[in-house]
């Protein structure tokens, strides 16, 4: 019994869309960190919002790849920049959607999210992390 539970809890921890979550977490502390940092040592909005969001998508390649997909290959940055430009136009599409649906701005955003991790977890692993035909799929 104890076994059963114990291996359903490293099921549940070696899940990679658990990962994909917690790493998640992680990029957003780095995002933010960087914004703050940058206004905090004057610079205007828009360009610690730029310099957050370029720094973002470094770290977050570094990251996503390495403790979620366990692929560091720098080749797959630029299908990862896109899949962050579909990414964006995804969550502003379903933000948009749920304002004329009638929530505010702060509802539609956090009812988005959910549904733009798991359309973002599907770009990465499908389009960025792809495996090749002959290497077996990780557990999800």
């Amino acid at each position: 019994m104890f076994g059963r539970l114990l291996q359903k809890y490293y099921d549940l921890v070696s899940s990679q869309f658990l990962r994909f979550i917690l790493v998640g977490g992680l990029n957003t502390a780095f995002g933010v960190g960087v914004y703050c940092l940058a206004i905090f040592i004057g610079l205007p909005y828009f360009i610690a919002t730029l310099l957050s969001n370029v720094l973002g998508v470094c770290f977050n390649f570094f990251t996503t790849g390495n403790l979620v997909f366990r692929n560091n290959d720098p080749k797959l940055i630029f299908r990862f920049v896109l899949c962050y430009v579909v990414i964006y136009f995804v969550n502003t599409g379903v933000v948009k959607l749920l304002i004329v649906a009638g929530l505010n701005d702060y509802w539609a955003g956090i009812l988005a999210t959910p549904i733009v991790a798991v359309c973002s977890y599907s770009l990465l692993k499908y389009f960025v992390y792809r495996k090749k035909k002959q290497e077996p799929d990780e557990k999800d």
